[in-house]
């Protein structure tokens, strides 16, 4: 299966992950990082496609997209 690992060290919130991902299965948490951030969460792991649009968007480079098998 894919995944999506988001750091919450580097990640500020800007959600770019959220807007730009076609299967829409990212979404704001509601619970603040360390920085005082919401941070993204992947709402359907099955359906991520490991397209690395929401990796690549992100300013902070806080996404790591790995695809499974």
């Amino acid at each position: 299966m894919n995944s999506i690992q988001v750091s919450a060290m580097f990640c500020k919130g800007c959600a770019y992950c959220v807007k730009f991902c076609p299967k829409k299965i990212l979404e704001m948490g509601t619970v603040r990082s360390r920085k005082g951030h919401f941070n993204p969460v992947v709402t359907d792991p099955e359906k991520c496609i490991a397209c690395g649009i929401c990796a690549t968007m992100c300013p902070e480079a806080a996404i790591e997209v790995t695809k499974g098998e």
